[in-house]
């Protein structure tokens, strides 16, 4: 006796059988709670002198070829992609980037405010024992991971000079061949896709690329 291997749909019965649930929302908690006290004063001064010199040869031959059947049955599908590529790239040349900078920063500023007086000694309990601090340690496993509280009261002087120069050269080649072959609910299709791509890339470059940025900066806050 021989077996009838072959697929078969489903029944409108075993569709209407098929059920699906909603997942439950994720539960959020807080990783982290700052807050602290500051009172400063902050002098900030951040030069930056930038210089980027690059020679660039890219070549991105990409081949790709897909078939798929989705929800279907007795469907074939092909996908061919056939590529053929001869780059050839060559760079003569020079890539010079240069930022000179000079930078004059002063910055003075006050503390902010007068200092606090220190705290006083506390006064004995009523009941006659021995005053001292009382420490409450909570449940490691509630709560927030990390609790920090921040007040900042602060004067700010910031500067931040920045002298950028970029030069380059570049030869990209990228070409691209690509095959989409599919059936999608289908009964008894055919589906073919063919790419056939024949590329021959000559890139020379023979140029120089210089950039220069001179930045002199005298800042007084």
């Amino acid at each position: 006796m021989s077996q009838d291997d072959a697929p078969r749909p489903l029944s409108p019965e075993e569709l209407a059988a098929e059920t699906g649930a909603a997942l439950p929302d994720k539960e959020v908690i807080s990783l982290l709670d700052l807050n602290a006290d500051l009172d400063i004063a902050l002098d900030a001064a951040a030069p930056i002198d930038l210089a980027v010199a690059a020679n660039a040869n890219v070549a991105a031959p990409i081949d790709a070829a897909v078939g798929a059947n989705v929800l279907s049955v007795g469907s074939t599908a092909q996908a061919l992609a056939d590529q053929g590529v001869l780059i050839d790239q060559g760079i003569t040349g020079e890539a010079v980037a240069t930022a000179p900078q000079d930078s004059t920063i002063g910055q003075t500023d006050d503390a902010v405010g007068a200092a606090e007086p220190a705290p006083g000694p506390a006064p004995a309990p009523a009941d006659g024992t021995t005053g001292g601090a009382t420490e409450t340690v909570g449940d490691p496993l509630s709560g927030d991971l990390l609790d920090v509280n921040v007040d900042l009261a602060a004067d700010l002087d910031l500067a931040a000079p920045i002298n950028g120069a970029v030069a380059a050269n570049a030869n990209v080649a990228a070409p691209i061949d690509a095959a989409v072959a599919a059936n999608i609910g289908s009964i008894g299709s055919e589906a073919t896709a063919v790419a056939q791509q024949d590329a021959i890339i000559t890139q020379d470059i023979d140029a120089n690329a210089e950039a220069t940025a001179d930045q002199q900066s005298q800042i007084s806050q």
